[in-house]
């Protein structure tokens, strides 16, 4: 929505991974004029739509009126929300259900990283640096779910470097440019960046540089493993989206086919005796006697060589 160029940049990314995978990609680009009732008629139709396995919302919405960010999440129909950030998917996340829903991308590519290195989640001490809705807290879910000690730090959390120093695994995602020191880090820990800032560049044709939230080079003398910045969490967080939305087209196609059915054998209760009634047996009759035995008038119709008699009943 809108025409920024950031947003375009990564809506281009998402549309190539798609395509490189054979994702039939859809971009529905809204004016800024569109207001909350426009966006929320246009997902509502999405939602409808059995064409459509997935449905991304890119943030941030650039609107000329105020529109709710967490209502336009939430519009969207759980089992097509692959970027994980409706109401029903975080719950099922903060509930430890991993698998009926979709998890945010971000987090899910970083929980990937960590243990393509070889690292042992389970028991290890872990800070995440952020408590944002996208990464910092579904983060930390992830990593309580995977059997870790988590501390989520923030803005307001004091001694932050003591904390970060414990930490064996340390995510980072606050929005600061080189926040976080090499030195603070703890020898050997696993370092994930999920920052991405651009900071003045003489140097640069650009006039910057993108930069993460954590001084890079300092930091990789410490850490055993450490993300650059960009190229590294960036192509994970799209490689997840692809993955939820592969995910979400296997199951609308199970859905249309027909398994077993989940048949149960429910008792009987009767509100009231049920009172038994006999019918007494008659003698069956032709159709000749029924129609003879209650017409009162009958005449011949001649059809060709054939002649057919036919009666008037009494009313």
């Amino acid at each position: 929505m809108g025409d920024r160029d950031d947003s375009n940049v990564y809506i281009r990314m998402k549309a190539k991974a798609g395509e490189e995978i054979g994702v039939d990609v859809r971009h529905v680009k809204l004016a800024k004029s569109t207001t909350e009732g426009m966006l929320l008629d246009r997902i509502r139709e999405l939602n409808a739509d059995p064409a459509v396995s997935g449905i991304i919302v890119q943030m941030p919405l650039e609107a000329d009126t105020d529109i709710d960010a967490a209502r336009v999440l939430n519009a969207v129909d759980a089992d097509k929300d692959v970027d994980g950030l409706g109401w029903t998917n975080k719950g099922r996340l903060s509930d430890g259900d991993v698998e009926s829903g979709f998890v945010p991308c971000t987090p899910a590519g970083c929980l990937e990283l960590i243990r393509r290195a070889g690292i042992e989640v389970a028991g290890a001490d872990a800070v995440v640096v952020g408590r944002s809705r996208i990464v910092g807290s579904p983060m930390a879910q992830l990593l309580k779910w995977s059997h870790a000690t988590v501390q989520v730090c923030h803005s307001k959390t004091k001694n932050l470097e003591a904390k970060i120093g414990a930490a064996d695994i340390l995510v980072v995602a606050m929005g600061k440019p080189e926040f976080v020191k090499g030195s603070w880090i703890k020898e050997g820990a696993v370092v994930i960046d999920c920052g991405i800032n651009s900071v003045n560049d003489a140097t640069k044709k650009a006039g910057y540089r993108l930069v993460g939230d954590v001084e890079y080079a300092s930091a990789a003398e410490r850490a055993s493993f450490i993300t650059p910045v960009p190229g590294g969490v960036g192509p994970m967080t799209v490689a997840f989206l692809m993955h939820n939305t592969v995910r979400a087209a296997v199951r609308d196609r199970a859905k249309l086919s027909v398994g077993k059915w989940d048949l149960r054998i429910l008792p009987l209760n009767p509100l009231a005796k049920v009172r038994k009634t006999f019918y007494r047996r008659r003698r069956h009759r032709s159709i000749n006697e029924l129609f003879l035995s209650s017409c009162s008038e009958a005449y011949c119709v001649k059809v060709g060589n054939t002649s057919i008699t036919c009666t008037l009943a009494n009313k």
